[in-house]
């Protein structure tokens, strides 16, 4: 595995060496990290993104860049970039136990605040879908429509569940749920 890591590691620096677009090369090079890490079997889906860690070490990452060409300093871009890569996996590790913590906390407190049937089905289907339409979950749910109405009244009533857009006439109501979307961006974005 780390010898692919140095692969993307070089591939990624030759990309942008290469600046074959006018604009938006940084985005595509930084795309093609988790499209090479999912090609490459390291990950399950193509969702790994360094932006945030490259956007925090700005000036390295174009010194370490440049210092390819000026000194052929490939050790040193390796190492900068390998260490956005474990930061990364870090910064996921510890989204991702706090995903699983919040879901366990959230099933308990709603199948003891719904009593209902559905009550986990609801919880997973709004920790797919954080932000989405009130009409989109009554009819997509799997819950019947009277059961899901009453349950996003009880959300939005208990703080599960925040009003982003309020409904008015035909169009639906447009809810968040900040707690996920929080840990998801790793700071208070609800």
């Amino acid at each position: 595995m780390p010898d692919r890591l140095v692969q993307l590691a070089i591939v990624h620096a030759e990309f942008e060496s290469l600046h074959p677009f006018l604009d938006g090369n940084g985005r595509l090079g930084r795309m093609l990290v988790p499209l090479f890490l999912w090609q490459a079997g390291m990950i399950g889906q193509p969702m790994f993104y360094i932006s945030a860690y490259i956007d925090e070490h700005r000036d390295t990452y174009y010194e370490r860049l440049l210092a390819i060409s000026r000194d052929d300093d490939w050790s040193g871009w390796c190492a900068f970039f390998l260490e956005a890569l474990r930061h990364q996996a870090e910064l996921n590790e510890v989204k991702a136990k706090a995903i699983l913590e919040l879901y366990n906390q959230k099933k308990l407190e709603l199948v003891e605040l719904t009593h209902s049937q559905y009550s986990i089905l609801a919880l997973d289907w709004v920790f797919e879908r954080p932000i989405f339409k009130s009409s989109d979950f009554v009819a997509s749910s799997g819950i019947p429509a009277p059961t899901a109405r009453r349950m996003l009244v009880l959300f939005r009533g208990h703080g599960l569940l925040t009003t982003l857009v309020e409904a008015a006439g035909r169009r639906s109501a447009v809810y968040a749920f900040p707690e996920l979307l929080n840990i998801a961006e790793g700071r208070e974005a609800f």
